[in-house]
């Protein structure tokens, strides 16, 4: 009995610090949904965190759970996970997140999160416990969603350019401060999509390891789901200022209609990518689709230096996250 009740109170506890990093999640990550909107000047700060924290937990009704199985069974064999395996994969998350938002970088929580686990997985059972098809898809998307981000915005801003080649630029502006919050909402919407669910996913894999949940369900506990929506939410509502300043000025200077570009592209990204199950980082993908915008005026639009530095920042977080969770796996093990 006793040993029911501390398995109980360990998952517990477990599942409070992964609902923290969730909530560190939207912090560092409230960013990608609204420096757009801040930047132009269409919303207030305090105005577009709490707009993009709505969105972020109206996805729960929106979003199917591809990526929450894709996190869950997908990344690291689930038979070799336990209570510190989740404990390390954690703590390196949350430790990359802290040490990123302290410089004001970027970089991305998905991926630290998926370095968490690889390497908590790696410190326990070595290579074989890695699940290269899944981590491969992941580390592709690394590429794929900037690239695809970029493209998107330079296509959209493009075309705008040329469907308002004649019309006043005040005229132009007016038009886009109303359709950004458009955009805004459904970029936010894909941000909630996708990254809330990797936490789901974590908790679920810990649910099933500790045989508080079944494999054969069809889907986690709706407290899980709800409980992590609400986290992602409540962190983007605090907001990163730090990292908005970075994404909204530093990369290039936007107007409502580049802003707008910027976040259709971002979304349409997030939406197809959450639709396949791909983890992928909201960071990156807006990222691209802002440098995208800025490359269709000029290239030297573009502060490529900043950007170069977030780019090193996305090579470097898994195997950051995953060096820190791996020394987070031995604490645990050793301590706990």
């Amino acid at each position: 009995m006793q040993s029911i009740e501390l398995a109980l109170w360990v998952v517990a506890g477990l599942v409070v610090v992964a609902l923290v990093f969730d909530f560190m999640n939207g912090f560092h990550d409230a960013a990608n949904s609204i420096a757009t909107v801040v930047s132009t000047g269409v919303l207030k700060p305090q105005q577009a965190v709490a707009f993009a924290a709505a969105f972020n937990v109206i996805a729960y009704f929106v979003f199917h759970l591809k990526v929450a199985a894709t996190v869950g069974k997908g990344t690291i064999d689930p038979t070799i996970v336990d209570h510190y395996v989740i404990f390390g994969a954690l703590v390196g998350a949350i430790a990359w997140n802290i040490i990123t938002w302290h410089y004001g970088i970027p970089s991305s929580s998905s991926h630290a999160l998926i370095g968490g686990l690889v390497g908590a997985a790696l410190a326990k059972s070595g290579w074989s416990s890695l699940n290269m098809d899944g981590l491969v898809k992941t580390v592709a998307f690394i590429f794929v969603s900037p690239l695809l981000g970029f493209v998107l915005g330079s296509f959209f801003m493009l075309a705008v350019s040329w469907l308002y080649f004649r019309t006043p630029p005040s005229k132009v502006d007016r038009r886009f401060r109303r359709l950004q919050l458009l955009s805004a909402g459904l970029y936010s919407l894909g941000h909630g999509g996708n990254d809330a669910q990797k936490t789901i996913g974590i908790i679920w894999m810990l649910l099933i390891a500790t045989g508080f949940a079944s494999s054969a369900a069809a889907a986690p506990p709706l407290w899980v789901i709800g409980g992590c929506y609400l986290s992602m939410g409540l962190g983007t509502l605090f907001g990163g200022w730090r990292i908005v300043r970075t994404m909204g000025q530093k990369i290039t200077k936007l107007k409502p209609v580049g802003g707008f570009c910027a976040e259709a592209g971002g979304a349409i990204t997030l939406f197809s990518a959450s639709w396949l199950g791909i983890p992928v980082s909201t960071t990156h993908t807006i990222t691209g689709a802002i440098v995208g915008v800025g490359a269709t005026q000029k290239l030297s639009a573009v502060r490529w230096g900043v950007a170069g530095n977030i780019v090193w920042a996305w090579v470097l977080t898994i195997p950051a996250s995953a060096v820190l969770s791996a020394g987070g796996w031995w604490f645990g093990h050793r301590f706990l």
